[in-house]
């Protein structure tokens, strides 16, 4: 089988840091290729350089493409060769429909005017490829998750890609919908189309992928094809992060305290659809030292949950009682929430969680300005004390800390969220999908957070749509489905099976 892409030591530089270091990466035509490696390994500056995001002239090696040297300056100039990148944010204009998203930019037109007619029929074509049967008029907020990314691919598919680049394409997607999803992959890999797929879950990766390439440090560590090679998960995650990893989860000295938060009977309304009970008569116990999990499909109400509880920053018409060792707290507002000795990790890191724009140093202080003030001044070297003193503790990667977030990758972002929760000194820290999106080692690394807080006599709540993480960390694992508790396990009593059928048969 022919090389259709071929980087030779690719090499990118910016200031104070080498994120591409001879890179190579040779990807056969019609098979799927994944890339892999921990965040800020390089994958995502590879695929940049590819496609002319960072154009031809600004980094050293040789792109040759279709037999030819490609020296891309544009996004433009890629996707005319039929380049075409899917990043983990979606690029879709929410209140556009379907048709209208999918040729923005590259309208079907007669002297001018966009022939509608037209528009509509290669929409539903290109809609029927992908699997969707939603009306071409559509409008893509109304889509879930999972059906956007399959209107980006069926876009993809109306610029006659050749090959298509997925950054994370089930990052943010349930079980079913990542199963649909690399069920389409195959069959595209059937019509001749070309595929990298940048993913940090393994086990889709050995389910799809033809050849694994493994990027770590900016250097390509190695190249398995899976007609020759015995493509394992350990043999990936040992090349990604430089060292065999027998126990993907942290030992912990698994003991519970005595009572530190007790919600009872929980009621949430939802905020605009005001007749919709969102949350209903929910109760839950956290005790000191104890790491306690909300299993559920995506849906069940497991985020409007943790939001609502923190600070009411979720619903309407809430009801119910929460006490912290005993005591009613007063969590009406975000700030009376922290003060009550509640945290909340988002699950959407760069809208609710960061502000991209300022450093590290600022992220970190946010939530406990009070810490680093006095008389209501900021004390600056205190600030940059503290946010040092953190980018060490939880091995946050970058050239210091006044670097923006925005330029972090995806797992060192995850770690200055919790650095910044972790400053507020909580005694009950809610976790919302806290490894989604980042690699295996940095997820070793959260995983050894959880249990410091947990060895502090902390308490912890993990949502995750990975059960396997639940039942690696989990002392108790509360079953949520349609807005209630329909079950609750301990580490002893929970397996995947009985919490699905927790999940189907209440």
């Amino acid at each position: 089988m022919t090389a259709l892409l071929e980087m030779r030591s690719i090499t990118k530089e910016f200031p104070g840091v080498k994120a591409l270091d001879t890179v190579n990466l040779a990807v056969k035509q019609g098979e799927i290729h994944a890339l892999v490696g921990e965040n800020g390994a390089g994958k995502s500056t590879l695929m940049k350089v590819l496609s002319g995001v960072y154009p031809a002239g600004t980094y050293d090696g040789e792109i040759h493409y279709d037999g030819a040297l490609a020296e891309f300056a544009n996004i433009a100039e890629s996707e005319a060769r039929g380049i075409i990148i899917i990043h983990q944010e979606l690029a879709l204009v929410p209140l556009l429909s379907i048709a209208e998203n999918l040729f923005l930019g590259n309208e079907r037109a007669i002297g001018g005017i966009i022939d509608w007619r037209q528009t509509n029929q290669r929409t539903e074509s290109l809609l029927r490829k992908v699997g969707l049967s939603e009306p071409p008029s559509t409008m893509v907020d109304k889509l879930g998750v999972g059906k956007q990314q399959l209107v980006e691919i069926a876009k993809a598919l109306s610029k006659e890609v050749r090959l298509l680049i997925l950054d994370e394409p089930t990052a943010a997607l349930s079980e079913s919908d990542s199963q649909a999803l690399l069920d389409l992959m195959l069959e595209l890999k059937t019509r001749g189309v070309t595929q990298i797929i940048i993913s940090h879950k393994l086990n889709e990766v050995r389910r799809v992928a033809d050849t694994v390439t493994v990027i770590r440090d900016g250097t390509t560590v190695s190249t398995m094809d899976a007609e020759t090679d015995e493509i394992t998960e350990d043999r990936i995650v040992r090349d990604m992060v430089g060292r065999d990893m027998a126990d993907r989860y942290p030992e912990r000295d698994r003991r519970a305290g005595g009572m530190l938060m007790e919600v009872r009977n929980w009621n949430v309304w939802h905020p605009l659809h005001t007749e919709r009970q969102v949350i209903n008569d929910i109760s839950l116990t956290v005790r000191a030292g104890e790491v306690v999990g909300i299993a559920g499909l995506m849906g069940a109400g497991r985020t409007e949950l943790a939001m609502s509880i923190f600070g009411r920053s979720y619903g309407r018409n809430i009801s119910g009682s929460i006490e912290m060792r005993g005591r009613a707290v007063d969590v009406s507002s975000v700030s009376k929430a922290i003060d009550a000795g509640l945290a909340y990790v988002t699950e959407d890191r760069k809208s609710l969680g960061l502000i991209l724009e300022e450093s590290i140093q600022r992220n970190i202080t946010l939530a406990n300005l009070k810490d680093v003030s006095r008389n209501a001044i900021l004390n600056e070297a205190k600030e940059t004390r503290v946010a040092q003193d953190y980018r060490k503790a939880l091995n946050i990667r970058s050239p210091g800390v006044f670097q923006k977030v925005m330029n972090l990758s995806g797992g060192n972002q995850q770690k200055v969220v919790l650095s910044k929760w972790l400053f507020a000194h909580p005694e009950v820290l809610i976790l919302d999908e806290p490894t989604r999106g980042i690699d295996v080692g940095a997820k070793f690394e959260i995983y050894g957070i959880i249990n410091d807080l947990s060895a502090q006599d902390k308490g912890v709540v993990m949502i995750s749509s990975e059960m396997p993480e639940l039942l690696g960390m989990c002392d108790r694992i509360y079953v949520m489905n349609e807005g209630t508790f329909v079950g609750e396990l301990t580490a002893q009593e929970a397996s995947q099976e009985r919490i699905m059928s927790l999940i189907v048969t209440e």
